[in-house]
């Protein structure tokens, strides 16, 4: 069995995408879905504008997404990426300012206090 990397994905939207986004999400949610049962997919959403949380009844506007992958390399995690109808559409993710690199989470859970008896 190989060894699984962590990589995040930040893809910015061309501008004026929304439309074209929403028409192909249910796609690329059955995809991402698929990915999470197969456990490449670990995490990830919507990057939304600023607007969209000036008030809660703001429009959630999509300008992006954020994802956390796992895959054996980058190269493994790129070709899941340029397979997304997001890339493939052409028309949704901003091809040249995607960023594709190895990821470490961090745990921010407290530390156990050394003084507690467990």
């Amino acid at each position: 069995m190989s060894t699984l990397h962590k990589f995040v994905l930040y893809a910015p939207d061309v501008n004026d995408s929304l439309q074209r986004r929403l028409a192909v999400r249910p796609t690329h949610l059955e995809n991402a879905h698929k990915l999470t049962l197969e456990g490449s997919l670990v995490s990830g959403g919507a990057m939304l504008s600023p607007e969209s949380i000036a008030s809660p009844t703001a429009e959630k506007k999509m300008v992006g997404s954020v994802i956390i992958y796992a895959a054996e390399s980058l190269e493994a995690c790129r070709k899941i990426v340029e397979s997304d109808i997001y890339y493939t559409s052409g028309v949704v993710l901003d091809k040249e300012s995607l960023v594709l690199l190895p990821f470490m989470g961090a745990s921010l859970s407290p530390k156990p206090d050394a003084s507690s008896k467990v």
